[in-house]
């Protein structure tokens, strides 16, 4: 993480352009769910302009406004230090509409955050915008130098509080949300947690360590996970580490997990689960989700354990979710928990346990 990124903090209005009840606007739900980095002063986004952010989130008034452009949104709650681009795009690429709002953001002095593959470092005329008008390009997704990567070494087996790794059954399923929420639940009982972020909206959450998964060399992957793991337990000797997992074990396009297992040294595992998703990405043609049992074999093959489930309820009503909770924990013989609709307090002294 680049020092300027690191640093930055302050107000901020996300864009989540038409698309706020949908799973690829996943980095606006986690702001609105919380960050200790940014301040969310309202949304902008086209289709739910007028709403409350939260109550189109799921049902919880926020108070965090929703507005249709970014000039409406100034007038209303004022100049914020920075615009978010809150949404996932095809291949990662900033699509016109977009760079309409961030030449707009940059003229009125607006930094721009992006977690993006397509940098606004990258485009001249954002350069000169941003030069102009005093505003930074915070790329979150652009590598850093070869220089400042790190091999692996085995310090990682100095780190003597639990690690519990967050891995999920396939991608965009709730791990980082999970692995967030039993962070903020450990905090709250007194006990100090540190999550690792491996993606940009957990970065723009708070999380002080971590790296960006997909946008580092695969040599370095193993060694820049045990390096922010190290970090986080040798600065803030903390109770409990949580490891923010990407993709799935068996997604076959991008299958990601032993790292956080064997590189990571995380004997524990909290299993995110999506109860309705059936097949990989939801393409049939890329095949259906292995069984929760197989999964669970497979992690305990690696060497560790899966200590509790976490449900993502996603078009489930609360009756279907809690049935489906009964069903796998009695099939399964772990705990279960739904963590929006009722928190993960049951699981944390698991985590905590060495």
């Amino acid at each position: 993480m680049h020092k300027n990124q690191q640093q930055a903090t302050g107000t901020a209005l996300a864009l989540s352009a038409g698309i706020l009840d949908q799973k690829e606007a996943k980095t606006t739900h986690g702001l609105l769910r919380g960050s200790e980095r940014f301040e969310l002063l309202g949304l902008i986004d086209h289709k739910f302009a007028g709403q409350d952010a939260g109550s189109v989130l799921d049902g919880q008034p926020r108070q965090i406004p929703i507005f249709a452009q970014l000039t409406e949104a100034i007038n209303a709650v004022g100049k914020p230090d920075y615009l978010i681009i809150g949404i996932a795009t095809v291949g990662g690429v900033l699509p016109d509409h977009l760079m309409a709002i961030i030449r707009a953001g940059l003229k009125a002095g607006i930094s721009i955050v992006n977690g993006l593959h397509d940098y606004l470092q990258d485009h001249e005329d954002l350069r000169q915008l941003a030069e102009a008008n005093n505003a930074q390009l915070i790329d979150i997704r652009k590598p850093k130098k070869i220089a400042d990567l790190h091999f692996w070494t085995e310090e990682i087996f100095q780190v003597d509080c639990p690690i519990v790794a967050v891995l999920g059954m396939d991608c965009a399923v709730g791990k980082r949300t999970t692995a967030k929420i039993i962070h903020d639940a450990v905090c709250n009982q007194g006990e100090k947690a540190e999550m690792i972020f491996t993606g940009q909206t957990g970065w723009m959450q708070g999380a002080q360590y971590g790296f960006i998964f997909d946008s580092t060399l695969n040599d370095f992957v193993s060694g820049e996970l045990a390096r922010a793991v190290l970090d986080a337990f040798q600065k803030e000797q903390p109770a409990l580490i949580l490891l923010e997992g990407q993709s799935s074990l068996r997604n076959p396009s991008g299958p990601c997990g032993p790292e956080y297992l064997i590189s990571a040294n995380a004997k524990k595992v909290v299993l995110v689960h999506e109860i309705k998703k059936e097949y990989f990405d939801d393409l049939p043609a890329w095949g259906p989700l292995p069984s929760l049992q197989s999964e669970i074999d497979l992690i305990r093959a690696y060497g560790s354990e899966v200590i509790a489930l976490s449900l993502n309820t996603r078009g489930c009503t609360l009756e279907e979710a809690k049935a489906a909770q009964a069903n796998y924990q009695s099939e399964l013989g772990i705990p279960v928990v739904l963590p929006l609709e009722e928190g993960v307090e049951e699981i944390i002294p698991l985590c905590l346990q060495k």
